[in-house]
């Protein structure tokens, strides 16, 4: 097994099982780490995610990572997440190696040798341990899946490789947390066993003192400390990795309200970066549902095409849940929609992907709302991008574009948006494309609500009666928010785990 030379301390975070709090310990860790003046990296050899981030450098990684980054108060790499999965059928995923593409692959060939990526996360995580005084690694899913174990290399054989030591993360709120905790650590082998120095039990409801019992148990039959007995939260907001935000509405039996803005969007299948809306979310004035079943659509004020990993998928999807018929309506109505990367895509009049790059090579007819074609290609396209709204000149826009092809006007309509900078480049290009009314419009931007100033300015839009931009004091920035959300993070943590245990392992 390869070693490194300078032996910057890693600890691994691992879990019972998949969505146990694997990223919001890491996050804390890096947080904690930083508070007290160390030089903090996050890591994840591989991750399987369509929320996705670009790196300064125009890399793209898993969204966990780049919130880590920020939590570490560092610049985030392609070597925090050497592989990133994007699914693009439901078994089927786009690799993306050190930060660009690197094809496509069955999830059977995938895992059928998984050295040569193995190798390269390594490569990875060397450079870290060479610039850094600690890394905090995460796992993926389960540590325990014995079918998987010899193609495993983002939990315990990477975590060996580093010599790292090893957190196990298990979640109460799902029930069976004994079952968790002591079956993982009886069925795995006795190397990994060796390398857990401890147990973090997460998302804990109701008085604690009623649990005394429950940790005397589980570190009487596991010969292990229990670090910590962390309580759920809902006062802090962390972007996530796959979950969405916890008030999240899907598909409610109610629908818009009176005193609201409100906005809908169609969740769909290969849905990618739906952080895009938490900030929508989070406005009090903003009645937020995600839809997956086709409703009247009377009512909301803005109808929201997200981004897709498949876009010609889910363009099928659109037509055979009937959702196509309940999106012309609505538009016929004069309602406002909107359509980012894949959505923009879909508003189209057809998407070309002869080559094959998400599936079957073919064309598919989009929903013809919009006078422009698009072609997909190999070359992605992963940057940093500034502009503004047009309408909105003196508004700057920060946000991120990843996508797989071009959009191209063919009839009539105007663009969206005026670029000025992609990864720190000067342009002076127009972006995106909408009718001549402004009432179907698509931009490949993601990030697009990030800035409060751009996001109430467009919301006073959609609904001036109910949120006068000019009257609505300014919000703090989105840097300004995240710093505030980590600091609460690590507080959180900080007072029901015991740190210095967990720095000491």
């Amino acid at each position: 097994m390869k070693t490194f030379g300078k032996k910057a301390k890693c600890i691994s975070i691992l879990g019972t099982g998949s969505d146990v709090g694997k990223s919001i310990v890491a996050t804390t860790l890096c947080r904690i780490l930083s508070d007290r003046g160390l030089k903090v990296a996050p890591f994840k050899a591989q991750n399987m995610s369509n929320n996705s981030f670009v790196t300064k450098s125009g890399h793209e990684i898993g969204r966990a990572q780049i919130v880590q980054a920020q939590a570490a108060r560092v610049e985030a790499t392609a070597d925090m997440n050497p592989v990133l999965l994007k699914p693009c059928t439901d078994t089927g995923a786009q690799i993306v190696l050190h930060g660009k593409p690197f094809g496509n692959c069955l999830a059977s060939d995938y895992f059928a040798d998984t050295n040569f990526l193995f190798g390269k996360a390594l490569e990875s995580l060397n450079r870290l341990k060479s610039k850094y005084e600690v890394v905090v690694m995460e796992g993926a899913g389960s540590c325990a899946e014995i079918n998987l174990r010899e193609k495993d290399f983002v939990n315990f054989k990477i975590a060996h490789a580093a010599e790292a030591s090893v957190i196990l993360v298990a979640d109460i709120d799902r029930g069976g947390v004994f079952a968790q905790i002591i079956g993982t650590l009886n069925i795995i082998p006795e190397k990994d066993r060796r390398a857990v120095k401890g147990i973090i039990i997460n998302r804990f409801r109701g008085d604690a003192s009623l649990f005394d019992d429950g940790i005397q148990y589980i570190e009487e039959k596991t010969n292990l400390p229990v670090l910590g007995l962390v309580p759920f939260f809902y006062h802090i907001e962390i972007d996530s990795e796959d979950g969405m935000p916890i008030e999240t509405i899907i598909d409610p039996k109610t629908g818009p309200v009176g005193n609201k803005i409100n906005i809908a969007c169609i969740r769909l299948p290969h849905i990618s970066n739906f952080t895009d809306f938490n900030p929508l979310i989070r406005e009090d004035t903003v009645n937020f549902h995600y839809l997956t079943k086709p409703r009247n659509l009377i009512g909301y004020d803005l109808l929201i095409l997200p981004g897709s990993k498949n876009v010609r998928s889910d363009m099928q999807w659109l037509i055979d849940t009937g959702w196509v018929d309940a999106v012309i309506q609505y538009k016929e109505t004069n309602g406002l929609i909107l359509g980012i990367c894949g959505g923009y895509q879909l508003l189209g009049l057809v998407i070309d992907d002869l080559e094959g790059i998400e599936g079957q090579p073919g064309q598919t007819k989009g929903l013809g709302l919009l006078d422009v074609e698009t072609k997909l290609h190999p070359q992605k396209i992963t940057t940093r991008t500034t502009g503004y709204w047009m309408g909105f000149e003196n508004i700057n826009i920060v946000g991120y574009e990843i996508h797989m092809g071009l959009t191209k006007p063919v009839g009539r309509g105007k663009p969206v948006m005026m670029l000025r900078s992609r990864n720190e480049i000067d342009v002076n290009i127009t972006d995106g494309w909408q009718t001549d009314n402004e009432k179907v419009q698509g931009v490949y931007l993601h990030g697009l609500f990030d800035e409060p100033v751009f996001r109430k300015a467009y919301l006073s839009l959609l609904k001036p009666e109910i949120f006068n931009f000019y009257d609505e004091p300014s919000s703090v920035s989105l840097p300004e928010f995240r710093e505030e959300q980590y600091d609460l993070l690590a507080k959180h943590f900080q007072k029901y785990a015991d740190i210095k245990k967990i720095l000491k392992s």
